[in-house]
């Protein structure tokens, strides 16, 4: 037999033997020099071989792979500062080539009208004008990295979704795989965290390798609580599914109240409250009124200095052991973490200052921020350690990429919402209408917490961002479909 395997006519009748024997050779070269090096890099090549052939063959089955390792991706620094999320940002470059490559030879696979909807076009705006703060960057090298992980996350879960998500049945698909591995991790984070007493200062301990930190643990449970929610109505009552969704969106609750983060609960409170604004034809008004507030409160800060009246007690500013301690000092302008942002948001208040329309270069506000501080709002965590971001996405963008970078990331939100609660109206089909809700309530719970993090640049939170104006897009398009079959 293995002879005849190895018999060279073999090969030209049975092209699945020379992939076979190719991938045989690979797995024990590899095995040999992982054993050889003592480092296990080298025996993670078959898979990622067999893994590009599934994605060249099916990528189907890699997208939903991608979907699956979503609350599972753990965040990896290499020598050197290089630092990726895996297994999830590979197969997102693997599925953007291949997919583009798709999108070549079948133009037409998306629904017609996909390209030309505003919040496609408007989304490509805001895409594309990243390369032009990219070419006045501090350091080019830096937001040419950030240029290119934000190509990956639009294609990825923009473009491909669309391409995937085309109807509730597939949306359902897209529930159950990213449902089962993230009620897995919250199960076994609870479970550590049982073990602690549930400790408010202790809840750090318990999310390796899931989870970075307890914002983007409570965050993607916050995000997903929409699908939950809706997902019950899908099953009869009683049913052995219906049954456990319900379970689980009381497990999820429990777990965002168990994860001590101020934004994730005040997020899900609040979509409670956007349903409303949605369901009542209220969206307009609503922006308007958000807009109005942020622009006057920035605008009330800054004249005077006015923002200078909260600058903290530095001995007394400190990190809090529990929650209701954090509240309280939160209240009190005492929490080390909230004056942590002023620090920085002021920082980036005189950044925007010097440099407008262009900013410093997407990417570039950690290396640059410290010279444009006040001292007064230092804190004990301000040379910071684990070189986080500015933690609030909105004034991040105008740092980075300029006023005209936030407008242009703003602009297609605000279609996005005005459109989706047309569609939401329009649509005369239930479970249509159900789509069209869970996408405008994860977004907006996302909106919500970019308030005071940085997370649209994350594989938990921007994946879900990029996925609900796609279902956004195509839900509209069917709302539409359906309006013009009944007229």
């Amino acid at each position: 037999m293995p002879a005849r395997f190895l018999n060279e006519a073999s090969f030209r009748e049975k092209p699945a033997n020379v992939l076979f024997a190719g991938f045989s050779i690979i797995t024990l070269v590899a095995l040999f020099a992982a054993i050889a090096s003592g480092d296990w890099l080298p025996a993670a090549l078959p898979l990622l071989v067999l893994l590009f052939f599934i994605t060249i063959v099916d990528f189907r089955k890699t997208f939903y792979l991608l979907l699956f390792t979503i609350p599972l991706s753990t965040e990896i620094v290499f020598p050197g500062g290089f630092g990726t999320d895996l297994p999830t940002e590979p197969l997102m470059v693997a599925l953007m080539l291949v997919f583009l490559l798709f999108l070549f030879r079948h133009p037409n696979a998306l629904l017609p009208g996909f390209f030309k909807h505003p919040i496609t076009i408007l989304l490509i705006l805001h895409w594309a004008w990243t390369l032009i703060p990219l070419l006045y960057s501090t350091d080019i090298l830096i937001s040419i990295k950030f240029f290119l992980a934000k190509s990956w996350y639009v294609i990825t879960f923009f473009f491909l979704t669309g391409y995937m998500i085309k109807g509730v049945e597939q949306l359902k698909k897209l529930f159950w795989i990213i449902f089962i591995p993230l009620m897995i991790t919250v199960v076994v984070i609870l479970i550590r965290h049982a073990g602690y007493g549930f400790s408010f200062a202790d809840v750090y301990r318990v999310l390796s390798p899931f989870y970075r930190n307890h914002v983007s643990y409570a965050a993607i449970m916050a995000v997903f609580i929409p699908f939950v929610w809706y997902a019950r109505t899908w099953y009869p009552s009683a049913s052995t599914k219906r049954v456990l969704i319900l379970i689980s969106l009381l497990v999820l609750l429990i777990a965002i109240q168990l994860s001590f983060t101020r934004a994730a609960m005040g997020a899900v409170v609040l979509s409670a409250g956007a349903f409303l604004v949605i369901h009542f034809r209220l969206v307009k008004p609503a922006i308007v009124i958000a807009l109005l507030v942020a622009a006057g409160l920035v605008g009330w800060l800054a004249s005077g200095n006015n923002y200078l009246n909260f600058s903290p007690n530095y001995e007394r500013t400190v990190s809090h052991r529990r929650f209701d301690n954090l509240l309280e000092a939160t209240y009190q302008g005492e929490d080390i973490s909230t004056m942590e942002r002023f620090y920085r948001w002021i920082a980036g208040f005189n950044m925007v200052s010097e440099k407008p329309w262009t900013g410093f270069g997407p990417g570039n506000f950690l290396e640059q921020y410290k010279s444009y501080t006040v001292n007064s709002f230092r804190t004990y965590v301000s040379h910071n350690p684990e070189q986080s971001g500015i933690h609030c996405y909105y004034l991040m963008l105008a740092v980075e990429q300029g006023i005209p970078g936030l407008f242009f990331f703003v602009l297609p939100l605000i279609v996005a919402l005005i459109m989706g609660e047309q569609a939401y109206h329009r649509s005369k089909h239930a479970e249509h209408k159900q789509a069209v809700m869970i996408s405008m309530l994860s977004l907006i719970i996302i909106l919500i917490l970019c308030v005071i993090n940085d997370l649209i640049e994350t594989d938990k939170i921007g994946s879900f961002f990029f996925m609900s104006l796609a279902l956004l897009v195509n839900f509209d398009l069917l709302s539409k479909k359906e309006k013009s079959a009944h007229d």
